[in-house]
């Protein structure tokens, strides 16, 4: 089993930064990729930005190209989603998975296995 626990979530004002942080434990997911996805009320998960499990490949939605960074440290078995120019559009609850049974990206929430609770971002305008 892996659990997951995201953390870094607050309120900030437009044009500001966070950093999220997503802890693994359980197992090592060095080969896994993973997957930063958010949700805000009312609308359907969404794929933010993902990592292959060496850290070689990211890929990023069209929405936060450009102000998401994507970034992983395999010896602390922690991914991160670094966030600058936030926007109101931004605010949702933003959730870390893991692909498990696949070493590439995906973009569709179905294909991750495991995911952590959630961390709140707030931003004001």
């Amino acid at each position: 089993q892996v659990q997951l626990a995201e953390s870094g979530g607050g309120l900030v004002q437009a044009g500001g930064s966070l950093r999220l942080s997503c802890a693994a434990s359980g197992r090592t997911l060095r080969r896994n990729p993973m997957g930063w996805f958010r949700q805000a009320p009312g609308i359907l998960r969404e794929f933010v930005a993902g990592i292959t499990g060496s850290g070689a490949t990211t890929y990023y939605a069209d929405s936060v190209k450009g102000r998401f960074t994507i970034s992983r440290d395999n010896a602390k078995n922690t991914v991160y989603l670094q966030m600058n120019s936030l926007k109101p559009e931004d605010t949702a609850v933003y959730y870390c998975a893991v692909r498990s049974l696949y070493e590439t990206i995906s973009t569709h929430r179905d294909e991750y296995d495991y995911w952590g609770q959630g961390t709140q971002v707030t931003v004001s305008s």
